[in-house]
């Protein structure tokens, strides 16, 4: 059954291209984007945060002359759009000519996205005093866990519901709906004077998917509580083992390194290195717009390139960099499928699971170190050299140990792929870029 909504928006997006073509543009994109967006925030058992928004904007690019400009409006009225794309058109005037600019290759109509798991009723459903009352929840349970637990960072629930279409001047036009929801908490423990602050939560296209609110809150409680007492290891070479949440962010330093944009200013130890073995044979990482439910899937990105599963490392071998027609032409590559924003973004950027437990890899451990949080940013993109300051726990004799705090672990990305040498089944699709817990067979660790 066809979408009024969706419909009316492409109807008015195709409008800004033909008003931008008639202003002198050789080439127009638009979209068109409604967001209806919930946020609240509880702190002990009082709601201090609450928000509740709509909006709606149209973004247009045209390039004329080699130049491209790109401006957006939330005033819709037609006359008011009209001038908008004048303006627009009028400021390519102003913008140095770019051999590489322009709008992808006609590509027909949009592949369809119905089929993807984009869109759940239940988040525009769901009340807005069950959101509330699940915040409060968050604080509660997380608080009952233990007495020493006395604060927090604040218990979040938002969600939001977004339809955007797409229109350009070379024939495409597509339109499609998301949903998302989230929950999570940050409780704070103290003992002996000091603070341990930990965090948990659970992100997915619908409430129904979601953790419950009580697992959510019982594990963020049992992380604070389990840093208590926590201290400095000693100085060591050990494996490492990144938890899940920790593994992501390590993946997000090694999809700036595949971004096309970073390997065309020289900004990426992996440039000029397609083909060549830098990982293990357990490092088989994939970007897949398409995977259905994924919170990075789309039915194309955001120049109206069909989104694709591509695998980007291959046991270990490169096989690809991440493209979007700009720096496919700057590069001589064909876009994957990876506009976002005016760059480069994830789709469902990925490490493959492997076969076990977390806490199979941690009896598989004699001696190392968990970690379940990082602190700063520090890699150098050009070398991949790697280093932050972490949060865990010491695993001796396959078991957990102690908690630690105050320490840093360091390496190399491309050290980082060669030595992995186990890889968890814990892999969960709640942001762009994920990854299942996975050890590393030796960093170092800096502590005392």
């Amino acid at each position: 059954m066809p979408d009024r909504g969706l419909d009316e928006q492409l109807e008015l997006a195709r409008t800004v291209v033909g008003f931008a073509l008639e202003g002198g543009a050789d080439a127009a994109e638009a979209t068109y984007t409604v967001g209806d967006r919930f946020s609240t925030e509880a702190r002990a058992a009082q709601i201090e945060k609450l928000e509740q928004s709509t909006a709606r904007n149209v973004t247009l690019r045209v390039f004329r002359g080699g130049a491209k400009a790109s401006l957006v409006t939330s005033d819709l009225s037609a006359e008011s759009l009209r001038d908008f794309a004048r303006e627009t058109v009028e400021a390519a005037r102003f913008v140095a000519g770019d051999a590489y600019a322009g709008l992808p290759e006609p590509a027909g109509d949009a592949p369809p996205g119905d089929e993807l798991g984009l869109y759940a009723d239940d988040v525009r459903a769901r009340p807005a005093e069950d959101k509330l009352a699940d915040a409060l929840a968050l604080e509660r349970v997380a608080r009952a866990v233990d007495s020493r637990i006395v604060n927090s960072s604040g218990s979040r629930v938002s969600d939001e519901t977004v339809a955007l279409a797409l229109v350009n001047s070379h024939g495409f036009a597509g339109a499609y709906r998301t949903s998302q929801a989230n929950i999570g908490t940050g409780p704070i423990a103290e003992a002996g004077g000091a603070k341990y602050a930990a965090s948990y939560g659970s992100a997915s296209r619908a409430y129904a998917s979601l953790e419950s609110v009580e697992r959510v809150a019982l594990t963020a409680a049992k992380r604070a509580v389990g840093l208590i007492g926590a201290r400095k290891p000693p100085t060591m070479r050990c494996p490492v083992i990144f938890e899940r949440d920790v593994a992501s962010l390590v993946l997000g330093d090694l999809f700036a390194a595949v971004s096309a944009a970073n390997v065309a200013t020289g900004n990426s130890f992996l440039a000029d290195k397609v083909g060549e073995r830098i990982g293990s044979a357990l490092a088989t990482i994939v970007d897949d717009g398409r995977r259905p439910g994924g919170l990075g899937t789309s039915p194309f990105d955001a120049e109206g390139v069909a989104t694709r599963r591509t695998v980007v490392f291959e046991r270990g071998v490169l096989r690809t960099f991440l493209y979007d027609s700009y720096y496919g032409r700057r590069l001589g590559a064909a876009s994957t499928g990876n506009a976002a924003g005016g760059g480069i973004g994830p789709n469902n950027f990925y490490l493959e699971p492997g076969p076990d437990s977390l806490q199979a890899l941690i009896a598989a451990t004699p001696r190392g170190v968990l970690i379940l949080d990082t602190i700063g940013f520090s890699t150098e993109s050009v070398t991949g050299t790697y280093s932050r300051g972490a949060r865990g726990y010491l695993i001796e004799g396959g078991e957990v140990a102690h908690a630690l705090d105050e320490f840093t672990i360091a390496g190399s990305l491309p050290e980082m792929l060669a030595g992995i040498d186990r890889v968890a089944s814990d892999l969960v699709f709640d942001q762009p870029i994920v990854g299942p817990s996975f050890r590393v067979a030796e960093m170092t660790v800096s502590g005392t």
